[in-house]
């Protein structure tokens, strides 16, 4: 076995070894050439090379949204750290454990001018779950630093930094390890709702008539089947859902800004629930955000083993538990309450559906028609991940089959990082991996096909609108200069050379004769991976979409 020379290198590689790190992404450099040296020469990890390092942090993101283990990023010293940070947010608050591992520089080189320097440690103090900042030496104190960011970031589910010094020489090696490291456990906590403790909060579910459940990002197979049932035939529980939710039923309302954009304000305060409850992560839908911030419910209980926001201003409860557990504790107390809650919003989600399908059937092509060509040709028991802005937004409006798993990036929402993000999930998952992403972001994010792990399976379908089109969406839009260039970013660019440079099969659709061809030459070749860019008409695309809304009364 080959081992890099430096102790503290060693330390790390085995630490990392003991608590079952097995992806590690490393970005070439030459400071971290000891960790590269002892990783890439140990066959028990899974190492992965990848130059850009924004690139690298969202690859590791999405493998560790599949196995929900942490992952490892590795990066030489200076200013190759700080690209790691939007997907370290992006970690922090989507709750995925990830563990950034940077080399440094003594610090008797920090600010003096030496080359390649900055101030590393504690960098991303504002999201990080725990920074480890090492000293030279191998010692124990080293060892469990490094014990507890590896243990935090498996326990609190998200992003750790742990910050190594070497110093040159940094290629050598020997044959045997130098170092016993010490192995350290977080002791185990688990919070058990007990019976007293549930029995206020089932005396108010049980004499409410109106109980909201509202589900943000969710991991799929997360909640048992039989709570499904449950919750899904109360007449007195309405169960809204988005597409990251990866939760259904045939009475669950996935489709919430079709529903609740055209209600009056008696609509809004017939539908205020008596109680909220909610779990997962971020939730897509302003117009939901916005109602029940303004028609508050009387109680907002949230289920979540870490944490609880207070998003609509009402946070009443925070059951510190993940959401099974809690519906297998809570439910079999619960008394069918006689309402008309759901039956009410069950008949204006069937009438919102057949003005939704009769809109579309009229309108030309389009952003929204487009959307709904692709939805349904999308493969089942497939991975759908979605690119943020107009994307994510749209898809709202659609139903996704049900085996279909969906993902995207909403801790932040940003729109770097989505490709990346979306290729490392495909390079673990087993499953046929689809990509939709708007031009901006897929721009913006290219270098993430400069990666030569893309499964041959992986499809991209890129909407070029020509710019940021959710920017036409919003209010205040205005067609001015000023508006094209430094708002929607407009731009001529297509993805037909980057195709090309990096192997990807390419076509084009421009109109639903072309989208239907597309379609389906795009999932019947797997020999390489694929973009379908779709071009649609920049200036036509929020008019119809802001009259689809208007339809749908």
């Amino acid at each position: 076995m080959i081992y890099p020379k430096i102790p503290l290198a060693q330390s790390i590689i085995e630490i990392c070894l003991a608590k079952g790190i097995k992806n590690i992404i490393i970005s070439p450099g030459s400071r971290n050439a000891p960790l590269t040296i002892g990783f890439v020469n140990n066959s028990e990890f899974n190492c992965y090379s990848l130059v850009d390092e924004r690139c690298a942090a969202f690859f590791a993101l999405g493998i560790a949204q599949q196995i929900q283990k942490p992952v490892a990023v590795i990066c030489t010293s200076g200013s190759a750290l700080l690209n790691y940070y939007p997907a370290f947010a992006e970690a922090f608050y989507s709750q995925i454990p990830l563990i950034v591992i940077s080399s440094d520089r003594p610090q008797s080189k920090i600010d003096i001018g030496d080359g390649q320097t900055i101030r590393q440690e504690n960098v991303f103090q504002n999201h990080s779950l725990y920074n480890a900042n090492l000293t030279e030496e191998a010692c124990v104190e080293n060892d469990l630093k490094i014990n507890q960011a590896i243990n935090l970031a498996f326990a609190k589910k998200g992003p750790v930094h742990i910050n190594a010094p070497f110093e040159e020489p940094l290629y050598q090696t020997v044959s045997q390890l130098d170092v016993s490291v010490t192995i350290s456990n977080l002791p185990e906590e688990r919070e058990e709702m007990t019976l007293d403790a549930m029995a206020e909060f089932v005396t108010i579910w049980n004499n409410s008539k109106k109980k909201l459940i509202l589900i943000g990002e969710n991991k799929p197979n997360q909640i048992d089947s039989k709570t499904v049932d449950l919750l899904g035939n109360d007449t007195s529980v309405v169960v809204m859902t988005e597409t990251t939710s990866n939760l259904h039923h045939p009475t669950f309302l996935n489709n919430i800004d079709i529903i609740i954009t055209p209600f009056s304000k008696e609509y809004f305060e017939d539908f205020v629930p008596d109680i909220l409850v909610t779990f997962g992560g971020m939730v897509v839908s302003k117009r939901i955000k916005a109602f029940l911030r303004e028609y508050k419910p009387k109680q907002h209980w949230h289920i979540d083993s870490l944490r609880a926001y207070d998003t609509f201003g009402r946070l009443t409860k925070h059951f510190k538990v993940d959401p099974n557990s809690f519906f297998n504790q809570f439910l079999p107390f619960v008394i069918p309450t006689a309402s008309d809650y759901k039956a009410s919003l069950q008949k204006i989600a069937i009438l919102r559906k057949a003005k939704h399908q009769e809109y579309l059937r009229k309108i030309p092509f389009s952003d929204l028609k487009v959307f709904g060509k692709i939805i349904p040709s999308l493969p089942q028991e497939g991975m759908l991940h979605l690119g943020n802005s107009s994307t994510i937004r749209y898809a709202q409006l659609f139903d996704i089959n049900p085996s279909i798993e969906v993902f995207c990036n909403r801790g932040t929402s940003g729109i770097e990082g989505s490709t990346s993000t979306a290729i490392g999930a495909a390079v673990v998952s087993k499953k046929q991996t689809v990509l939709i992403t708007g031009d901006i972001s897929f721009l913006y994010d290219s270098n993430a096909l400069w990666n030569e792990y893309i499964p041959k399976n992986f499809k991209i379908i890129l909407i070029n609108n020509g710019g940021g089109g959710i920017f036409r969406i919003l209010p205040g839009h205005e067609e001015t200069p000023v508006f094209n260039q430094f708002f929607e970013t407009s731009h001529c660019l297509t993805a037909e050379h980057l195709a090309k440079m990096y192997g990807f099969e390419y076509n084009t659709a421009s109109d639903e004769t072309s989208l239907a061809a597309g379609l389906k030459t795009f999932y019947a070749q797997n020999d390489k991976p694929s973009i379908l860019e779709i071009f649609t008409p920049t200036r036509e695309n929020d008019k119809i979409l802001l009259q689809y809304f208007k339809e749908l009364v």
